[in-house]
């Protein structure tokens, strides 16, 4: 995976092409590395226990079986670290640094330690060691850009170990001796070159088998590539593959030139599906995304990616999904290819293909969680079969799977700093789908690096009405959060942004989150002031149903501030807003609202009028929560006034509903809160 990769049961080999299953050579290089656990470092030398974990790095190119030699040391030794073994992928597909950030919150993640959304790098990396300290975890770093990313995630646990990938060495971490990779050695060359060609055509020229090793110079990857040339070819001898890319110009490595001779080799179908792999969001590929690459069918799609996996180009992701991943190796040398090969609108038409398709499986995905909406089913009717979900559970576990491949393609979709209209429906329908499978609270996360993707371009592109829609959506979530102070200043910002852009809508929903951000804070008096504001903007809108509940946040602020006259005359206000607007469940909860006040004000008769009024409209509403949480604060003040019989009757009352309902009665606890 290019994104981050997360396991802490067992170790997946990423980015080289090792040569499937089964570990073949490097024995000297394992025996090193495992002795270089053992062998005592700097800090020991000198007496001190050593303050951080140790780190073993082993360097190569790709394509070198870097990523395989690690995968295999971790699998070897992952007995020894109880913990389990961590794994993050450092680089995407074409070299770009993956944020430190988002490695430390998918690390965290895996070890059920999740971060509030938008806690910065040093806080998330801070709370990653914290998690890791006293822990026997082994953590595989594969890919790294430099020492900075490695050191920013290792752990201050000398009991756990880190196993670094790098192309070179990671100069200014203390204390690490690289295990730098060449090629296999000769045996183990033929060996794998005879796993993927078939053994008989090796043994019948084992010679021509050991030069074509020495051609592609020990490399896994291009031995993979060579094998599944052979492969697709039966009457091909091994002689007859090393004197075609003897015949190559000598130029570039080995996996370059083996490539190049694959890729001049397939049908035109296929070898444009090769080069427009490296379009795929986080290197991973699906059925749907290859078809809309390449602008064939879904099945046609498998068809073309199945024999890029026989062939050693592609390989099978493990999931559940028909799902492949691009090696990291080839990423660059098919982008050239791609360049070579297609025009530049050529290139954009496809990928715009690609974003269109997901935007549809995001609007599929949602739309399987509404039907009971008509509108909702009569759109999935529309839609093509092959993008339809068979159920709900199947659609939240495409979502789950697919993530990293869907939040890939967020990025890529506004790479290019232009929020056009497909940019902004995939990221419309990957919220969207994201909130209706998995909730906001569980999503913010991922909820948060989107809208902070579409507040970078905003600034960018100086849009303040997506600036102002992307500091709403963030400071929303910084609110749920319990940042309370970030959300204000984002809030403050976005009201800015909705006035530079005219936008009304904006502007009266950043005044009243800046209301609610000041109550949230204790700070009453600027509360009821900012809701002031957005509600004279309702009013002059006529927007009469927002009115309403407005008036009732000023009433909690005069509550809160203990201004129970000013209080009672909002929620007055507001029980007669939600009557015009027909809103039956709102005017109950203003109703009982308005008895609390009433109560506090000392005023019971009247409280105890008003909760008998909220109840029956609450009744009306079908609220059962609402009822027996009336219920019973109508028994405590009757109780007051000295009438225990009427109370008895009312809780009677109250515990009858609950029975009734049992689903209700495990959540009222915090209806009654609420009341």
């Amino acid at each position: 995976m290019t994104d981050q990769a997360v396991d802490t049961e067992a170790v997946r080999l990423t980015d080289d092409m090792s040569g499937g299953d089964g570990f073949l050579g490097r024995v000297r290089e394992l025996k090193e590395l495992r002795a270089d656990i053992e062998r005592a470092g700097l800090d020991t030398l000198s007496g001190r226990k050593a303050p951080r974990a140790r780190v073993l790095l082993i360097a190569g190119r790709p394509g070198s079986g870097r990523s395989a030699l690690a995968g295999e040391l971790a699998a070897r030794v992952a007995d020894r670290y109880p913990d389990g073994v961590l794994r993050a992928r450092l680089s995407e597909p074409d070299g770009t640094r993956v944020p430190v950030e988002r490695l430390a919150r998918d690390l965290l993640t895996a070890l059920d330690r999740p971060a509030p959304p938008g806690a910065g790098e040093e806080d998330l990396t801070a709370a990653l060691r914290e998690a890791l300290d006293g822990r026997r975890a082994l953590l595989l770093l594969d890919d790294a850009a430099d020492a900075e990313q490695v050191d920013a995630l290792l752990p201050d646990a000398p009991d756990c170990l880190v196993v670094a990938v790098a192309r070179g060495p990671l100069t200014g971490i203390a204390d690490v001796r690289p295990c730098t990779l060449g090629g296999l050695d000769t045996k183990s060359a033929v060996r794998l070159l005879s796993r993927h060609a078939g053994s008989v055509r090796v043994t019948v020229d084992p010679r021509a088998a050991e030069h074509l090793a020495e051609i592609c110079q020990g490399q896994p990857a291009a031995l993979t590539l060579a094998g599944g040339w052979l492969a697709a070819r039966p009457q091909a001898a091994v002689a007859d593959l090393a004197k075609h890319l003897n015949a190559e110009p000598d130029e570039g490595d080995p996996l370059g030139r083996v490539l190049g001779l694959v890729h001049a080799s397939l049908p035109g179908s296929a070898a444009r599906m090769l080069r427009l792999l490296s379009l795929a969001p986080a290197g991973l590929v699906d059925p749907h995304t290859a078809s809309a690459l390449a602008g064939c069918s879904v099945n046609g799609a498998r068809v073309l990616l199945d024999d890029l996996v026989a062939l050693g180009a592609l390989r099978r992701a493990d999931s559940p999904l028909p799902e492949y991943e691009v090696p990291g190796c080839l990423h660059a040398r098919l982008a050239a290819l791609a360049a070579a090969h297609e025009r530049p609108a050529e290139l954009q038409l496809a990928r715009a293909r690609m974003l269109e398709r997901t935007v549809r499986l995001l609007m599929s995905c949602r739309a399987i969680t509404e039907t009971d909406s008509p509108q909702a089913r009569e759109k999935l009717l529309g839609m093509p079969r092959a993008l339809r979900f068979p159920t709900p559970r199947a659609a939240a576990e495409w979502l789950r799977l697919r993530r990293p491949a869907l939040l890939a393609s967020a990025r890529l979709a506004v790479a290019d700093g232009e929020l056009d209209t497909l940019a902004r429906r995939l990221m419309s329908q990957l919220v969207r789908a994201v909130v209706a499978h998995v909730g906001t609270r569980a999503a913010a996360a991922d909820l948060y690096g989107v809208h902070r993707l579409v507040l970078d371009v905003a600034e960018r592109r100086d849009l303040p009405r997506e600036k102002a829609a992307a500091l709403l959506n963030l400071a929303d979530l910084d609110a749920r959060t319990g940042r309370t102070a970030e959300a204000l200043t984002r809030y403050r910002a976005a009201l800015d942004a909705g006035r530079e852009a005219h936008d009304p809508y904006a502007t009266g929903r950043a005044m009243e989150s800046v209301g609610g951000a000041h109550l949230e804070l204790g700070d009453y008096d600027r509360a009821a002031d900012w809701f002031g504001r957005a509600l004279a903007q309702r009013l002059a809108r006529d927007e009469r149903a927002d009115a309403a509940r407005v008036y009732g946040r000023i009433a909690t602020a005069h509550t809160y501030a203990g201004r129970y006259g000013e209080a009672q005359r909002n929620w007055r206000a507001a029980v007669a807003g939600h009557r015009r607007a027909g809103d039956v469940a709102a005017h109950a909860r203003a109703l009982s609202e308005l008895a609390r006040v009433q109560e506090y004000a000392g005023r019971p008769e009247e409280s105890l009028q008003t909760c008998q009024e909220a109840v029956e409209w609450a009744r009306r509403a079908e609220d059962t929560r609402l009822q027996a949480a009336l219920r019973l604060r109508l028994a405590d003040t009757l109780e007051r006034l000295g009438d225990p019989a009427a109370a008895g009757l009312h809780r009677g009352a109250a515990d009858r509903l609950l029975r009734e309902n049992p689903a209700e009665a495990c959540e009222f606890r915090s209806a009654s809160d609420e009341v």
